[in-house]
């Protein structure tokens, strides 16, 4: 298992960083070039992700992926999505978070993305934002589709989150720790939660995140509320999911948005939505007026 140290020390947040944003962009599937499926250009997508942030003008405090970042564990791909996102986190100033899923290779992961030694072992890391820990935890199994979390993992885990963080701990797997909409979504899930609910219960983990579904979902484990993120490569329909008759992909793409306040987090799915299909415009301010005016009855 190897760790990566702390982006930032322990210790209190100062008083104007107790409201953290997070970004959590899921099953990226970047190829080392060409169209995923001959139709979907992921790489495109990444950038269309990070074009919307920065057209936002709001600077996150991190951002994680959270698996199945290349589709075939291609250096090429890794290699690509570094050279994308370092620059723009570099930018920002904050700390980027790589996780892998089942789509990864850990050696390729290792050396083309992270630049650690390549090998097979978990990749496990810790990142600080202030007060705000964020850990990851790899649940992939080589080969396999499926997740499952080794009881090293879980007790680096408890040992961990033995020592509060000032702003709470948001817990991050590829594999979802609660059950999908279908039998076979929830064979490929994480399989076992039951001790990571034990792990969790009672800790300062504010929000349990997870992606590999291609679908947005919610759910509890062990009193922790648990967000399953959308996919930027593509969607699964889940109706049809949902019947067990097939599994089928649609176009779109989406990240997370996440507030994270002292003791509580917030989650909302945000989808890419082109410029031409924008119903209306208003500033904010002007809501804020209304509002305002609104509460003093006028």
């Amino acid at each position: 298992m190897t760790l990566t140290p702390p982006t930032n020390p322990r210790g209190p947040a100062p008083p104007e960083s107790r409201h953290k944003v997070v970004l959590q962009i899921s099953d990226v599937h970047l190829l080392a070039a060409g169209l995923l499926n001959r139709a979907v250009d992921t790489y495109d997508n990444l950038l269309r992700v990070i074009a919307q942030i920065d057209d936002g003008g709001k600077v996150p405090d991190a951002v994680i992926f959270s698996g199945d970042l290349a589709d075939k564990g291609e250096p090429g791909a890794y290699q690509r999505l570094r050279a994308a996102v370092e620059p723009w986190v570099s930018r920002m100033g904050v700390p980027a978070v790589y996780l892998p899923g089942n789509h990864d290779a850990r050696p390729a992961f290792r050396t083309h993305l992270l630049g650690w030694e390549a090998n097979e072992e978990p990749i496990d890391q810790v990142i600080w934002s202030d007060g705000l820990r964020i850990v990851a935890l790899d649940s992939t199994v080589p080969g396999r589709t499926h997740g499952e979390l080794r009881p090293d993992q879980l007790t680096w885990l408890a040992a961990e989150l033995a020592v509060p963080a000032p702003l709470g701990t948001l817990l991050v797997l590829h594999h979802p720790p609660i059950p999908g909409p279908s039998s076979l979504l929830s064979w490929i899930a994480l399989r076992d939660p039951g001790p990571l609910a034990e792990v969790v219960a009672g800790t300062d983990v504010v929000m349990v995140l997870a992606g590999h579904s291609h679908h947005p979902s919610a759910g509890v484990l062990g009193g922790v509320p648990v967000w399953v993120s959308s996919a930027t490569a593509y969607q699964m329909d889940v109706p049809v999911i949902g019947a067990n008759r097939v599994i089928r992909g649609v176009q779109g793409s989406a990240f997370t948005w996440v507030d994270v306040f002292e003791g509580s987090a917030v989650a909302t799915h945000v989808p890419l939505i082109p410029a031409d299909r924008v119903l209306y415009e208003s500033p904010v301010e002007s809501l804020r007026r209304a509002i305002s005016l609104e509460a003093s009855g006028a």
